[in-house]
């Protein structure tokens, strides 16, 4: 089975874009760069593919506990981007740290163990920027014990 999702971009100003959600209902979002480039007058890319990320793992975790009737909610996802030179010495995101936390206590949540061991198998967008990006993942509950 394949879908295809389409975006379109287009330049307003400068680095500033203006993104488009073809056949959907989703407003315009407007994405730029950083300073000296651009204005950050919306997320830059590298923020974007970490929301994507961090979007897709928390629903990911969150579907799964709800496939055994936990109350997971509310899921939270912060994710630390690391950028570096590579050997051409050339800007690029090296790593994506995903911290995730489920508004729950660890006692309350049923087959907490397999739900860690597969969530992340489900996440779209993270397994595909696994190909070529270190992507680390740890989970706590609401008291901030880690669970993963």
């Amino acid at each position: 089975m394949s879908e295809k999702v389409k975006v379109i971009l287009e330049q307003v100003d400068g680095y500033e874009f203006r993104v488009k959600f073809p056949d959907t209902p989703i407003p315009d979002l407007t994405t730029d760069e950083g300073a000296p480039l651009g204005q950050f007058k919306g997320p830059s890319p590298e923020r974007m593919l970490a929301t994507a990320a961090g979007n897709c793992l928390a629903a990911s975790l969150l579907f799964a506990n709800q496939k055994f009737k936990n109350q997971a909610y509310p899921v939270k996802a912060e994710v630390d981007v690391t950028v570096g030179r590579n050997e051409s010495n050339r800007l690029r995101i090296q790593k994506l740290d995903v911290k995730l936390t489920v508004g729950n206590r660890k006692e309350n949540l049923n087959h907490l163990d397999r739900i860690l061991e597969q969530f992340e198998d489900f996440c779209t967008v993270t397994a595909s920027i696994r190909q070529g990006i270190q992507v680390d993942v740890s989970v706590f509950d609401r008291d901030g014990t880690q669970l993963k």
